[in-house]
């Protein structure tokens, strides 16, 4: 097993990292400056998206940050991080993690572009507060999940909570996380309680 995962600082990647060490398997790591696509030319080469995260495993490559955390629970499982077919929650599960990127993420991709990445002269203060509001108005739906459970899957910590809980870390960067209702947040403080987000929040 070789497997590598090249990642910039709290990026969809971190979903990918904190995957690898709660399942605590062996990992090269390759740390980016953000864009990696601007800072790093040759990059490309192995991704040619340049984007992250990019993950290594022999001659596959994949790029999807769900996606891959996803592969590697049954892959590299069994693990308590994964969902299986036949738990009553495994629809629930799998829904979560497509929404945790294209639901919430990716209205915070378009915040962070168009409010803060691009230069002043470039950005769009009308589309980037449609986003910021379209992300709040899906946020709700963790709120909701959250009023009777723990956790978002199957009474315990999985996949689901690592990929949402990304979108959170996102929000709370770039300072549009007001909007956290009560069990939101204490599911939050809960999830990221655990030592493996303590390890790799700041990588």
């Amino acid at each position: 097993m070789s497997l590598t995962l090249y990642h910039c600082t709290l990026s969809r990647s971190m979903r990918v990292l904190w995957a690898l060490e709660e399942m605590g398997l062996d990992y090269e790591l390759v740390p980016l400056k953000f864009p990696p696509r601007v800072h790093h030319k040759d990059f490309k080469l192995i991704n040619p998206l340049g984007t992250v995260p990019c993950f290594v495993d022999g001659d596959l490559v994949m790029t999807e940050s769900s996606g891959i955390v996803q592969f590697l629970t049954e892959k590299y499982g069994p693990t308590d991080l994964g969902v299986r077919s036949d738990e009553t929650d495994y629809g629930n599960y799998v829904n979560w993690l497509h929404r945790s990127d294209s639901t919430l993420t990716f209205p915070q991709t378009l915040y962070f572009r168009y409010a803060q990445l691009e230069p002043v002269e470039r950005r769009v203060p009308q589309v980037a507060q449609d986003y910021r509001t379209w992300f709040l108005a899906r946020l709700r739906s963790v709120e909701s999940a959250l009023k009777e459970r723990r956790y978002l899957c199957c009474d315990r910590f999985t996949a689901a909570d690592i990929c949402v809980g990304y979108a959170l870390q996102f929000a709370q960067d770039l300072g549009i996380h007001e909007a956290f209702q009560p069990f939101t947040k204490d599911w939050w403080d809960r999830i990221t309680s655990r030592e493996a987000y303590k390890k790799i929040v700041k990588i």
